[in-house]
């Protein structure tokens, strides 16, 4: 029996420190918080601020067992992380597992490797009661925010909405880069490009010095260039340094990974956990810049061994925020002798952690920058060239240049041929290209991580959720946009002669950016006109303040609740009384049919178009928005199209074909299948043949691959990825197989495993009921129609054996239903006849803002 129980949050953490402690500890995993607040309900008394946390349901055998395991124990160590949250949930452990002072100790390390785990247990310390207040503060306040603005959303914008305090401010953010983007309006100029070349032919690339606004100017300038004799003006030569970007911090690692490697927000952190987890970095939720005298040393040992001792130039990097949490490092690799790791995905994410600390502690990198002035004083202005050489290339060897988004792709530097001051060029051609000026870049998901970052809102380790949230909550999308056409004009200058031609360009296409969705805008829209300062930037970034106050014992959690909600409780029934409801209405015009009013807005089931009044005799018409449509933008014209779907064609093979749009966007509908048209192809554009042909694409992508016992297979792509499909089972192929070319063995290998696993799955089953005892992954449980209920216990406070299960009769199991939902078999009453409506008296129409949400 071990003297010693040590208690971390995750069970891959449990496994590596359990290495490096002998047989007086034991490590055990409370896989997270064990408790919080309630999943129904507030779970917060408003006049105490006092939160009622509970032990989840899937958390209490969890807790019998760390219980059982305590009382064997002489001494247990709390080694959950070194933030807030972890040390929150070393006090829930030692809360709920009623652990004395004396029987407790507090550790912490910012890494997982023995030294640093041995040197933890040889300085326990107590709960930081600070830390754990700040938490409560963030978790309460929050908890509060979303709890009473949802319901105001639900009465004033749409049922099943939901606000956040730091969610609806990244929404804000999105959408007025959004409405920034609608509002610009470009503006065009020239750009001059020449090629020169000098006595040894070889090629000069040069930039005129000045853009002109008019195209006349331009000409001009060529015209004069034309019979213009160029000559080399100046030459400089300048002597320059580049240096290495400080260490990973939360934000940096996650933007840096998002450019290079393409992941996104929570895949980084999901592989930094488990670099951290399993000992190769340094805690990786931090805003800390700063390096261990130990990581410094290690670093360049390894600089020293692998690139020589002037590549070395050690230094310390200090913090700039004055909220950075704690005394944390930066991420960084625990051993810099290690270079790689097997997992691959893990491997990159390492390797760029890696050459990022390492290059931190190299020289700087020294370049020559040579700039070329070339012109004639007849002319106005002169062209520059410009080039640089790497001398030294210092931390370059390590980690190498990365441009950024918004760096000009056509300013790379380069290497220019040696010339003299007053040596003649001859030019190769000169070309004044109209160029657009653009419009702020849309964020994604690492540009809007250093928005937030920048803003002081949000902390490390609510980044990513928070990014989560707003995709998941379908306020901000990802989907991509397709470009738009524009002329542009081009005049050349090449062998004493001027040509103009105009060019077509695509601009405003974008991929993998964040679009608010049109609930996402009106749901911000309301907010921010009825909760300015809940999600003004400047008051998101006082709240961080107070948390870090908290922390630091600066401030009482409570007092700063009860200050909030002072001002914030107020607000929300003033709101809830007095405020219109949002919908996001626009009026578009007339419809020339109908001589009716065609408006904009959010309905029940989403973005519609809808064409008459909710109050009139006649009830109004709608039509659903295309994929690449919103309510805020969308023109008379293109709404009055809408109406055109859906429409029929000729039957095809004896069954009805139908062109239309549904919330998963445009389809044709072939008898009771639904087939979506192809990605940019306008529905209204589809004729018989291409229906038929749609339909054939279908019919083949639908068509059996292979034989089990008899009974075809298929195979898709859904959701989920790809998969086989049996009778009416769905079976997901994993990576391991090749799904393009599967051989029938690999199909008599999926199905047979899934009919197994679907064997044992049903301990009883009544179809006719919709009711069946199942083997889940807790347990057996119950499940009624898509409703899953708990097994009670049997008398004797024993639980129910599988095969005991199989012996219960449908009637007791409806009794445990009935237990735990009276209603369960309650019979819905049918919906009452509706009385004829009473015919209107003429008033006048209310103002569109005021006319409540449509009934589709």
């Amino acid at each position: 029996m071990s003297k010693n129980l040590v208690i971390v949050e995750s069970p891959a953490k449990a496994k590596t420190i359990q290495k490096y402690l002998g047989k007086d500890f034991e490590v055990k995993s409370s896989f997270g918080h064990i408790r919080d607040l309630p999943k129904k309900g507030m779970g917060i008394d408003l006049a105490t601020f006092s939160p009622d946390y509970e032990v989840s349901a899937d958390k209490k055998k969890l807790v019998t067992e760390l219980k059982s395991a305590v009382k064997k124990a002489e001494m247990v160590w709390l080694a959950s992380d070194e933030d807030r949250e972890g040390e929150a949930i070393a006090w829930h452990l030692a809360d709920e597992l009623k652990l004395k002072p004396e029987n407790r100790k507090r550790i912490v390390f910012h890494e997982i490797t023995k030294n640093a785990i041995l040197k933890a247990i040889e300085n326990p310390r107590d709960i930081d009661q600070n830390l754990v207040n700040a938490q409560q503060a963030r978790r309460v306040l929050d908890r509060i925010v979303g709890f009473e603005m949802s319901p105001v959303l639900w009465k004033k914008v749409k049922p099943g909405l939901s606000a956040g305090r730091v969610q609806s401010v990244a929404v804000r953010l999105v959408v007025e880069r959004e409405k920034e983007i609608r509002q610009f309006t470009p503006k065009a100029s020239f750009k001059l490009d020449g090629v020169f070349l000098n006595r040894a032919d070889q090629e000069i690339g040069a930039k005129l010095k000045k853009d002109f606004d008019k195209e006349e100017d331009a000409e001009k300038f060529l015209e004069l260039a034309r019979t213009t004799e160029f000559k080399v003006l100046n030459v400089e030569t300048k002597p320059g340094t580049r240096s290495a970007s400080a260490p990973f911090t939360t934000s940096t690692l996650q933007q840096e990974a998002s450019s290079r490697l393409g992941y996104n927000v929570t895949n980084t952190m999901r592989l930094a956990q488990r670099l951290y987890e399993e000992g190769f970095i340094t805690y990786m939720r931090t805003d800390s810049v700063n390096l261990s005298q130990e990581a410094i040393d290690g670093a360049k040992n390894q600089i020293t061994t692998e690139y020589g001792a002037e590549y070395s130039a050690p230094r310390k990097y200090t913090t700039k925020s004055a909220s950075a949490q704690e005394a944390h490092e930066a991420i960084r690799p625990t051993d810099f002798s290690v270079k790689s790791i097997g997992d691959v995905q893990l491997s990159k994410l390492y390797q760029l952690i890696y050459r990022r600390t390492l290059a931190s502690q190299m020289a700087n990198a020294k370049i020559e920058k040579t700039v070329i002035e070339i012109g004639n004083a007849k002319l106005p202005q002169h062209f520059e060239a410009q080039g640089e050489v790497i001398i030294f290339d210092g931390f370059l060897k390590a980690y190498g240049i990365v441009k950024t988004e918004d760096e000009d792709e056509e300013n790379n530097e380069k290497l220019l041929p040696k010339v003299t001051v007053g040596e003649v060029l001859d030019y190769k051609k000169i070309t004044a290209t109209e160029k657009f000026t653009r419009p702020a870049a849309r964020f994604t998901e690492a540009m809007l991580v250093k928005k937030l970052e920048e803003l002081g809102i949000g902390r490390p380790s609510t980044y990513a959720p928070t990014i989560q949230t707003i995709q998941n909550r379908e306020y901000v999308d990802k989907k991509e946009l397709e470009p738009q056409t524009r002329e542009v004009v081009k005049i050349s200058l090449a062998k004493d002669k001027i040509k103009k031609e105009v060019l077509e360009e695509k601009f405003g296409g974008d991929k993998n950016k964040f679009i608010p969705t049109d609930i996402g805008e009106v749901v911000n829209d309301f907010l921010t006109n009825n909760f300015a300062e809940i999600l003004d930037y400047g008051f998101t970034a006082k709240v961080e303040e107070s948390f870090d106050h908290i922390a630091s014992g600066d401030q009482k959690w409570k007092e700063m609740m009860t200050d909030f909600y002072s001002k914030f409780h107020p607000r929300i029934e003033d709101v809830e009384e007095n405020a219109d409801r949002a919908n996001g209405e626009r009026l578009l015009g007339v419809d020339p049919k109908s001589g009716k009013n065609i408006y904009a807005r959010i309905g029940r089931f989403g973005p519609m178009i809808q064409i008459g009044e909710q109050d009139d005799e006649e009830k109004p018409i709608f039509a659903s928005l295309m994929a690449g449509q919103n309510i805020a933008t969308i023109a008379l014209e293109d709404a009055l199209e809408l109406f055109k779907l859906p429409f029929e064609l000729k039957d095809f093979e004896d069954q009805s074909v139908t062109i239309g749009v549904g919330r998963f966007g445009p389809y044709v509908k072939w008898g009771e299948t639904y087939i979506s048209i192809p990605k940019g192809e306008d529905p209204l554009s589809i004729d018989q043949n291409r229906a038929e042909e749609i339909i054939a694409e279908k019919k083949l992508a639908d068509a059996p691959i292979a034989n089990f016992k008899g009974e075809p297979i298929t195979k898709g792509t859904g959701r989920f990825g790809p998969f086989i499909k049996y009778q009416s089972i769905f079976i997901n192929v994993p990576k391991r197989y090749d799904f393009d070319n599967l051989s029938q063995s690999d199909i008599n290998e999926l199905v047979e495993a899934k009919l197994e696993k679907e064997a044992n799955r049903y301990i009883q089953q009544w179809e006719k009921e919709k009711i069946s005892l199942e083997n889940g992954r807790w347990g057996p449980f119950i499940k009624f129609g898509k409703a899953m209920f708990k097994i009670p216990k049997k008398k004797d406070d024993t639980k129910y054996e599988s095969d005991e299960l199989k012996e219960v009769s449908l009637d007791e199991v409806k009794k445990w239903i009935t237990a735990q939902d009276p209603k369960a078999f309650a019979e819905k009453k049918k919906p009452a006849a509706k009385k004829p409506a009473a015919k209107k008296a003429t008033t006048a129409k209310k103002a569109p803002a005021k006319k409540p949400a449509a009934k589709k």
